[in-house]
């Protein structure tokens, strides 16, 4: 019997419906605070209101009173944990208050309700210190991280950078803002954790990877790794914030071991904006040097962010800067300010998405100082290789992205003036950013076993944080087995199935999927049984190319030339990211990056209150985002690329890759309709009235 042939499949998969919608809309998935536990307890956190100092007293017996009240953890009585690494999870270890915002207390009682009154009435007395909170581009706190996110060096530098620019006979030099960005899923942070009678854990954790959270969680309790279950197999979305345990895991474990009762916790929205994470403010520095044809001479990119006292996080700004464009004189650079602020993180394309807003946007500042289309630009600069590593590209369909969004879009070559277009009292205006997005992977293992009947289960640790994840492996494992679908079953969102990554970085499926479709071909080989399958040696002998996605972003604007209002009619997307597995999901994903971009460029801003020491706004009535009014027609699109040096199924992620280049292509669309050039977001009204 000859081996089953297989075939890498058309680049675009059906548009299959994800298998666990109507669980969802009917309320029968499970999320992790609603898992029903006998006796259950609920805990709620305290928090500090200054943002820097220590805590002197936490009355306790204040609420204990209340025979609704089980216990009052502090740093005083709080179970001593080990040193994961991580700063940031050492909660209740000590009475050291970094930023307003930390926990200080956490109350558990036997509802809810009794949780929140007493937290709410809990003495707390503190010494207040002085703070610094307020991000500048010449902070003395200014430094050098060793490494930027996740570990890409900080500077990079080729050539003669400062002279090239200044001998280039185009040249533009700008610094571009972006505020404080806050992550907000759906649902919010939450664990619901049990201790049995064996000193075994069972999480229930709203998390982006089951596997990191139960290493983390057996480190910090002193426990094997085998004695920490993690159960998330529904997650309400995430955007980088649950994709390392958070503050409410570890309160829940600690809880549930004080009280010897289950114990449930939610952060709230409030706590949610100093608690999880958030996408840093940055102060970017671009210069171009060019000749007048349009060819890049020379890049400068610099990035100044904050991290927080507790813990450092580098966001990789310019990062992205590195691969884009030729130009034989190139600097990067990042530098960090230790603030007295909540610790930032991960948030939807961290780097690419900030960093693609102040490059984009200078783009477009030097294809208006040259005369000259920002398609036809960006089309002169582009590279043969990797412009500072050197390396082949594995694939680079940018140009197809700009060409084929041009021709979707309707887009008019410039140069044109701007102001010349308009419909009675509103300015138009369209504009262009490309998108970047790298590819990663991370080692995963499945297992897929077949029964008497024909059925196939394929088993991994697999995290849908509602991306449609668990619908793309379905299809994978049924393509690969050549079985209908449904003879395929996929668990997944548990850590005693097989180890696999996380939900980020846009690898999940591209990881995840690598190991399931090598797991089903392997058991239609043997014919039978079941078969585990890991990819670690596969990812090893991935050659040296540079992998990324690509993409472009048109927009059009509307501005009102006597209030300043601004509307987004519409959008195109053009991307190039491998293979689509399902187009349906894919659309989405694709849709919702524009849309979070489109709500970067127009709303959302973390406004820093220095007296207070923290942001103003904390919860979704005076955090803005963009809403269902706020977006116009979508247009989505994709390029048909079938890259044989990435490997595995084909693909190249494209959970992040669609916010990189909105906020960019909306500004440059701005500046079409009015003239006014915005370097700072969110754009606001009176930014177009000056």
């Amino acid at each position: 019997m000859s081996a089953p042939v297989f075939r890498r499949p058309a680049a675009a998969g059906p548009p299959q419906p994800r298998e666990e919608s109507v669980e969802k809309v009917t309320g029968a998935a499970r999320y992790a605070y609603e898992y029903p536990q006998q006796e259950a307890a609920y805990a709620w956190i305290v928090t500090s209101p200054i943002a820097k100092g220590r805590v002197l007293t936490v009355d306790a017996d204040h609420v204990l009173r209340s025979d609704d009240v089980i216990a009052v953890l502090r740093h005083d009585n709080a179970p001593r944990l080990e040193d994961v690494g991580d700063p940031a999870l050492a909660v209740l270890q000590d009475p050291a208050v970094a930023y307003r915002g930390q926990v200080v207390a956490l109350v558990v009682a036997k509802t809810p309700e009794a949780a929140r009154e007493a937290a709410a009435t809990l003495p707390v007395e503190y010494e207040e210190l002085g703070h610094d909170v307020v991000l500048t581009p010449d902070h003395e706190s200014l430094y050098q991280p060793d490494a930027v996110n996740p570990d890409y060096p900080a500077d990079t530098e080729q050539g003669d950078p400062d002279g090239a620019f200044e001998a280039s006979p185009v040249r533009v030099d700008h610094t571009y803002r972006t505020v404080a960005l806050h992550n907000n899923p759906m649902e919010p942070h939450a664990t619901t954790a049990l201790w049995h009678d064996d000193g075994s854990l069972t999480l229930y954790d709203s998390n982006q990877g089951g596997h990191v959270v139960r290493q983390t969680i057996a480190g910090l309790f002193g426990l094997a790794p085998d004695r920490v279950r993690v159960m998330n197999p529904h997650v309400g979305g995430g955007f980088g914030s649950k994709g390392t345990p958070r503050p409410n895991v570890v309160l829940a474990a600690m809880a549930a071991q004080v009280t010897g009762r289950p114990v449930k916790i939610a952060v709230t929205r409030q706590q949610m904006f100093s608690l999880v994470g958030y996408r840093t403010p940055t102060i970017q520095r671009v210069r171009l040097g060019a000749e007048a044809d349009g060819r890049l001479n020379s890049i400068t990119h610099e990035v100044v962010e904050q991290t927080s006292t507790v813990k450092e996080f580098a966001e990789q700004t310019a990062v992205a800067t590195r691969s884009m464009y030729a130009a034989p004189h190139r600097r990067t650079s990042h530098r960090l300010a230790r603030l007295d602020v909540p610790v930032p993180s991960w948030m939807r394309a961290p780097g690419e998405c900030p960093g693609f807003f102040a490059f984009e946007s200078a783009l477009d500042e030097l294809a208006a100082e040259l005369g000259m289309d920002p398609i036809d630009l960006r089309v002169r600069n582009e590279p043969e290789t990797d412009p500072e590593s050197g390396k082949p590209f594995s694939s680079r369909n940018l140009v197809a992205c700009l060409r084929q969004g041009a021709e979707r879009f309707g887009w008019e070559p410039r140069p044109r003036a701007p102001r010349t277009r308009r419909d009675g009292r509103w300015l138009i205006g369209t504009g262009v950013a490309s998108s970047y997005y790298p590819t990663y992977e991370a080692p995963a293992t499945a297992t897929v076993s077949a029964d008497e009947n024909g059925h196939h289960t394929v088993a991994i640790n697999a995290t849908d944080i509602g991306t449609g994840a668990r619908t793309a492996l379905h299809q994978l494992a049924a393509e690969a087995l050549d079985v209908p679908w449904a003879d395929v079953t996929v668990r997944i969102g548990d850590s005693d199935l097989p180890q696999a990554g996380l939900a980020g970085g846009s690898m999940g499926t591209r990881s995840w999927g690598w190991a399931v479709t090598k797991a089903c071909r392997a058991l239609r080989e043997q014919g039978g049984g079941s078969v585990t399958a890991n990819t670690a040696e596969d990812i090893k002998a991935l050659g040296e190319y540079s992998r990324a996605a690509y993409g472009a972003q048109f927009v059009e604007v509307r501005v009102n030339q006597d209030t300043g209002e601004l509307r987004v009619p519409r959008m195109t997307g053009v991307f190039a990211a491998g293979r689509i597995v399902n187009s349906r999901t894919a659309r989405s994903q694709f849709i919702g990056g524009m849309t979070m971009g489109l709500s970067m460029a127009l709303h959302e801003e973390g406004v820093m209150d220095a007296a207070f020491g923290d942001y103003a706004n904390h919860d979704l009535a005076s955090y803005h985002v963009a809403a269902c009014a706020d977006v116009g027609t979508m247009d989505i699109a994709w390029i048909e690329e079938d890259d044989e040096h990435l490997g595995g199924t084909g693909t190249k992620g494209i959970g992040e890759i669609g916010i990189v280049g909105t906020a960019a292509a909306v500004a440059n669309a701005v500046y079409d309709a009015t003239g006014v050039r915005v370097r700072d977001l969110p754009i606001h009204l009176e930014d177009l009235l000056a």
